[in-house]
């Protein structure tokens, strides 16, 4: 809880609830996590396969990261916490569009470089299938520009590190009407589908395996059959076509972001799941919007969780 300030009673508080999760069932061993230096006990009659954040040393397996010690079959590697977003293919990303150039699209996706997108990966407006042409090029601005925020799939990775994203599903594209929030990429949990429709809260959620999570109001019908008749709004009318989300919507999609940063700065992973408990626990408590990021709610939240898990 890297910035916030704690009284001496929360810092007890906070102190006995991380406690309660460590011994909560289905929670990690503390030996799964290694500091750089430490010893990886290994099998080393069975022989095994040094990974990624491992170094051999005097007969001896030793961590060159901080982590949680991961093992496959004889592979053993650590996965670094704190660490920028080491893509997948086919991972669903959030990210902001930071350069227009050529026949590409550079979007900063948290990844240790910029991700590009093709002109040739994006559905043209109107959904028309043809080659791109230099008009098209021409005319890129007119679906993407800088700083814009879109919802893409990871479609290859390169060995030097560099990724490339396509849009051709209508479910991706350019977002609107929402609010972004950054958490550590390894909190995000891995799901089949990371689209969530929140129908009772009126409310739509992405969660990004970069740590990009976005929030926004539900697109009313008629945006939804604009989507599904492959028609792209551009740029220029995404301000102007964007409807006035109401009051009380934006005050849930406040609410929820503001329930994925405590789950950030507590390090709890980040589900729709643990979203919709961290939302009714702030409605329980009484809590109001601003006040979600007070080290008074931090503290509560921390002693539910930590209750509910020991009852299991």
């Amino acid at each position: 809880m890297k910035g916030l300030e704690l009284g001496v009673d929360h810092e007890r508080r906070i102190s006995r609830a991380q406690q309660l999760l460590l011994n909560a069932a289905g929670s990690l061993h503390s030996t799964a996590f290694v500091n750089v230096g430490d010893v990886i006990p290994v099998d080393h009659e069975a022989g095994f396969l040094r990974g990624h954040g491992t170094q051999p040393v005097n007969e001896q397996l030793l961590a060159t990261v901080c982590g949680v010690v991961e093992r496959v079959n004889r592979l053993v590697s650590v996965r670094p916490l704190r660490a920028r977003y080491n893509a997948e293919t086919g991972d669903v990303v959030v990210g902001r569009v930071t350069e227009v150039g050529g026949n590409r699209w550079k979007v900063d996706v948290n990844s240790r470089k910029d991700a590009e997108l093709l002109l040739a990966a994006v559905n043209l407006p109107g959904g028309i299938q043809r080659r791109r042409t230099a008009i098209d090029e021409l005319n890129m601005r007119d679906l993407y520009v800088e700083n814009d925020l879109i919802s893409a799939e990871v479609q290859s990775l390169h060995q030097d590190g560099s990724l490339h994203l396509h849009t051709r599903s209508l479910k991706y594209g350019k977002l609107g009407n929402g609010q972004l929030v950054k958490v550590a990429p390894y909190l995000i949990k891995r799901l089949k589908q990371h689209f969530h429709q929140l129908k009772d809260l009126g409310v739509d959620l992405i969660l990004g395996c970069n740590g990009f999570i976005w929030i926004a109001g539900t697109s009313a019908p008629g945006q939804k059959d604009n989507k599904r008749s492959g028609s792209v709004v551009t740029s220029a009318s995404a301000a102007e076509g964007e409807s006035a989300v109401q009051f009380e919507v934006r005050e849930r999609i406040c609410r929820l972001a503001n329930s994925v940063r405590v789950l950030g700065a507590l390090g709890l992973l980040v589900s729709p799941e643990s979203i919709i408990q961290t939302y009714e626990a702030s409605l329980q408590f009484k809590v109001k919007v601003k006040d979600m990021l007070s080290a008074d709610f931090y503290v509560k939240l921390a002693e539910k969780i930590a209750e509910q898990r020991t009852k299991r």
